[in-house]
């Protein structure tokens, strides 16, 4: 089987990954679960090599063959057949052999309603200015939530959207802005580079896929302090504690002035999470902060400690905790209790509300 075939397979079975291994089957992932697409011998190195080097150009095999891992992206389908998806690739060696794992991207880009997401993330797409971060674990729907609204902001708002990304994941249409769209090592050297250069393009919007490290935050925040709309994700798990991780990840000496530049600029916090639901799927989970003035108040002072009792009160303003989010999708019928006790934060708090 070649890999156009596999790529076809991980599409019609509504998978979100397939990853290729020497010595088992290909692998993907159907509402977060593995199995082995059905009637495929185990993989060899040899074939596996034959299957990747087919994806990509002589400049990208000399870099994998070099750095001994790859990220690249790729449309799948197009032509007269239509797009079917676009994926997200990463090739590495493991135990001296290459390995793949493609990440399915949907071909076009969803709504917010179109993902579950509560209705205060449309907030958010009419923002100005300030920093919105999208939180959670790897494979649990960031870059798809960041997507939605950057394409709402694009459908209805004419502005200059750039965006930088290691590599492209969703490519956006044709709206009312203009949009930008800088890979690394295809458009740019460096995110250091890249974001240096991000304020002289003239943008209203920015997306920075990842913050990495702190030159990254550092440089986001104060993109976002200048007067942008800025989008970033992290591999956190909650509100509070993105924030401690931003802050923490400096030098004691500049976390005071890290805390006040965060409270400027911060105006929202999605942390989320992808369940499998009952009726087979998978849906949202989500906690939503809002950069509202007390809680501005507790970022520049340090004591994200009080983050979370501040959500619990300022339901009427938007915020919504993790736990109250499952505890609806259990009594909706949506997820089992088992699914939404296992990923509760504070269990006592989610068993009360599921009573």
């Amino acid at each position: 089987m070649e890999i156009q075939e596999l790529l076809k397979v991980t599409i019609k079975r509504g998978a979100s990954d397939l990853h290729l291994l020497a010595g088992i089957p290909p692998t993907i992932r159907v509402d977060g679960a593995l199995e082995y697409v059905a009637g495929h011998a185990p993989l060899t190195p040899q074939s596996i090599e034959i299957m990747v080097f087919s994806l990509l150009t002589p400049s990208q095999k000399e870099l994998l063959l070099a750095n001994k891992e790859l990220d690249f992206s790729f449309g799948f389908g197009g032509g007269a057949y239509g797009n079917l998806g676009r994926f997200r690739a990463n090739l590495y060696y493991q135990r001296r052999y290459i390995s793949g794992a493609f990440r399915l991207f949907p071909p076009s880009i969803l709504t917010i309603e179109d993902l579950h997401m509560p209705n205060i993330l449309h907030s958010f797409s009419e923002l100005k200015q300030g920093l919105i971060l999208v939180t959670g674990p790897t494979g649990h729907g960031k870059s798809t939530t960041i997507a939605s609204i950057i394409n709402e902001i694009n459908l209805n708002r004419a502005v200059h959207i750039l965006t930088i990304e290691d590599p492209i994941e969703y490519v956006y249409p044709n709206g009312k802005s203009i949009i930008s769209q800088r890979e690394m090592n295809q458009d740019t050297h460096s995110w250091d580079f890249a974001l240096r250069s991000a304020l002289r393009e003239d943008p209203d919007v920015v997306l920075v896929g990842e913050m990495r490290d702190p030159e990254t935050m550092a440089t986001v925040i104060t993109i976002a302090e200048t007067g942008h709309l800025v989008f970033s994700s992290l591999h956190t798990n909650s509100a509070s504690q993105s924030i401690d991780r931003i802050i923490d990840s400096f030098p004691a000496s500049q976390q005071s002035q890290i805390k006040i530049q965060l409270a400027a600029t911060l105006k929202g916090i999605v942390s989320q999470r992808l369940l499998p639901m009952i009726n087979g799927g998978r849906v949202p989970a989500v906690e939503v902060l809002l950069g509202t003035p007390a809680v501005a108040s507790i970022v520049r002072e340090g004591k994200t400690h009080l983050i979370d009792s501040v959500i619990q009160t300022s339901k009427d303003k938007g915020m919504i905790t993790l736990d109250s989010s499952l505890s609806a999708l259990v009594l909706s019928g949506s997820i089992s209790l088992e699914v939404g006790k296992s990923y509760s934060l504070h269990q006592e708090d989610f068993l009360r509300l599921v009573k």
